[in-house]
């Protein structure tokens, strides 16, 4: 029997201290249908734990369309460290995003290791795309710190 080790980092969203303890990323906006980087993480633990068990994430995001009536996609992504091949963690997910606020998504749960996410190094991203029929749509969006990433280590 093995005892299971968890390092858990809230990587997304630093900044400036806010009086309430909430930070979020910058807004970021993306013009096209094409899926774009909103934030992106690297989760580096100080030593080796171990061999890797799973990943358990906690992904909180705010996104707005530009147009009332246009939808938005997005989706929560992670790979090893240095490596080119990003896999997804979520499911890509249209909203019929308002565009008169931002609106608040959270993401969660425990996902094995894989091909291109077998690590403990690795890099976790939100993207973002618009759903606009109108080339003046766009999709806006940012991360929240209270979003987590924990590598359980066996």
């Amino acid at each position: 029997m093995y005892q299971a080790i968890k390092h858990t980092e809230h990587p997304f969203a630093r900044g400036q201290l806010t009086s309430d303890g909430v930070q979020y990323s910058t807004l970021t906006t993306v013009s096209t249908t094409s899926f774009g980087a909103v934030e992106t993480v690297s989760v580096l633990p100080p030593a080796s734990l171990g061999d890797v068990l799973e990943y358990e994430f906690g992904l909180t995001c705010s996104v707005q369309a530009s147009i009332t009536g246009e939808n938005l996609n997005l989706k929560w992504q992670a790979k090893n460290h240095g490596d080119d091949t990003w896999v997804d963690i979520s499911d890509p997910v249209t909203y019929a995003a308002s565009a008169t606020a931002l609106k608040e998504y959270t993401y969660s749960g425990n996902r094995g290791v894989g091909t291109n996410l077998n690590q403990a190094n690795i890099e976790v991203r939100l993207v973002i795309a618009s759903q606009a029929t109108t080339n003046s749509g766009t999709a806006k969006g940012k991360t929240k710190n209270s979003s987590y990433v924990s590598i359980v280590y066996k």
